[in-house]
């Protein structure tokens, strides 16, 4: 089974309770923990979620997570050449003109042969994956 991709939407999704996709995201969440998926995430999405977080209660939940991450070797620094086709894509305005984080993570997803994303943002179904919730 192939790793999923955590995006910033999904991960404040389940730690804000206020977030409109909060009960969404959990439900997902928790099936993705209990049928033991493999998650990965670039630290581009993590510096994401920690300007989101800056100023909210569970700032500490996203350090925590990029720690427990990096330990498994789950976390993934985007290559030059990930950066790169990012930035191309970015340019042209692909997947809906998404932002460059997004496209950024495309080309990882692309480069690591990742289909599905915890996310529900149409800019990862219009570049191609299947977003989870």
């Amino acid at each position: 089974m192939t790793p999923v991709f955590l995006d910033t939407v999904g991960l404040i999704a389940i730690w804000d309770e206020d977030d409109q996709w909060h009960e969404a995201a959990s439900n997902v969440f928790a099936r993705l923990l209990q049928d033991g998926r493999n998650l990965l995430t670039t630290t581009l999405v993590l510096f994401e979620c920690g300007n989101a977080s800056a100023r909210r209660p569970y700032r500490i939940d996203v350090d925590d997570l990029r720690q427990r991450m990096k330990a498994a070797n789950q976390l993934i620094d985007p290559t030059d050449s990930d950066v790169s086709d990012g930035w191309t894509a970015y340019r042209a305005g692909h997947a809906g003109q998404a932002g460059i984080v997004d496209h950024v993570s495309f080309a990882v997803m692309r480069r690591l042969g990742l289909t599905e994303a915890f996310i529900n943002d149409r800019h990862f179904a219009a570049a191609g994956f299947i977003p989870l919730f």
